[in-house]
């Protein structure tokens, strides 16, 4: 992991440089996502093991020392900001962050505030998100089956996530549901997932899962390409390929029987690296420049060495000098060890 410490000295010197921020590869980065906490009060088999260490809670960085370092890519280009986890609503008081960043929204710093959530806490906060300018949020639901939805999230309690969506959409908050396609799980329930999110005026994206961390379960088995999905789902529904973007990796087609959007994310089977504008932060000042990447800089360091924004400045520039042009994801027989150590909690997906 790299470090400025080298540099502290001669901070003086520096003057903050709010210049955008352009990859070795053309690319300008434009969307930060920010997992606010690695804590979730899910434990989703894909994702995590049962019993998992969190990190320590003085590893975090404060919600003021998040909200500076989020000014500081908003600064240099950032237009989008989605703040995920772990389940970022469990994070004590994240509702500071939310609104501090939301002024920059307001001030037109900022294009847009939003968040994903597992949708657990979603009915206490949804009036206040949206009074603090989150329009969109995406809601993590995998099944409609509460006894499946209980199986998949281990902890989970379904009844609290349909009155979470509820919630949301009557606080005026636009949701799309995530669904992680797996095999022999929930593959023939995406069409009736398909139908409700349509039916309730919600786009609906599938995700392939990914091979990051330690699980208890083999992800060779759980893994479905969606040109498989997609091909079965063409059985029963018409699929236009449309050019609609949010921003995020998601190839979007209309499906002409419901009129609704569906999104297919597919790191396995077709990467989406080569349009990628993200790098990704983590509650410790971690700085991801690939979400499929070990390679990490550490940003907590220049963040606390001074007052002002110079040194933090030059740890970004210096982080987007290393964006790799893709990622290393395989799941097969041969690679039954994740690609990436790090629990998908840790970078928030």
């Amino acid at each position: 992991m790299n470090s400025i410490v080298g540099t502290i000295g001669s901070a003086s010197a520096l003057q903050a440089d709010a210049s955008p921020m352009i990859d070795p590869f053309g690319r300008a980065v434009t969307y930060l996502r920010v997992s606010v906490t690695d804590r979730c009060d899910f434990r989703c088999t894909y994702c995590m093991a049962e019993n998992m260490t969190f990190l320590p809670k003085k590893d975090l960085l404060t919600l003021e020392e998040l909200n500076r370092l989020c000014s500081a890519f908003i600064a240099k280009g950032v237009r989008k900001i989605r703040l995920t986890g772990g389940e970022p609503l469990v994070r004590k008081n994240i509702m500071f962050l939310v609104r501090e960043l939301g002024r920059q929204v307001q001030d037109g710093a900022l294009d847009e505030l939003t968040l994903t959530t597992n949708g657990s806490q979603l009915a206490r906060h949804a009036e206040e998100l949206y009074d603090c300018g989150v329009r969109r949020i995406n809601v993590s639901l995998d099944t409609l089956d509460p006894d499946k939805f209980r199986t998949i999230t281990r902890w989970g309690d379904f009844t609290k996530v349909m009155e979470g969506i509820d919630a949301a959409q009557k606080a005026g908050l636009k949701i799309k549901l995530n669904a992680v396609a797996l095999k022999g799980f929930n593959d023939a329930e995406i069409p009736g997932l398909l139908r409700f999110a349509h039916g309730r005026g919600m786009d609906l994206t599938v995700i392939e899962t990914m091979p990051m961390g330690e699980i208890d379960e083999d992800r060779t088995d759980q893994y479905l390409p969606l040109s498989e999905l997609r091909a079965d789902l063409e059985r029963q529904f018409t699929l236009t390929d449309i050019p609609y973007q949010t921003g995020g990796p998601a190839r979007y087609v209309e499906v002409a029987e419901t009129g609704g959007r569906l999104g297919f994310i597919t790191p396995m089977t077709h990467n989406f690296c080569e349009s990628c504008n993200r790098v990704r932060l983590t509650c410790t000042g971690t700085l991801y420049m690939c979400l499929g990447q070990n390679d990490a800089a550490d940003l907590r360091t220049a963040l606390r060495a001074a007052d002002d924004d110079a040194l933090l400045h030059t740890a970004i520039d210096e982080a987007i000098t290393r964006k790799p042009k893709g990622h290393d994801f395989i799941i097969d027989r041969t690679h039954n060890r994740p690609a990436v150590a790090r629990h998908m909690s840790v970078t928030g997906g």
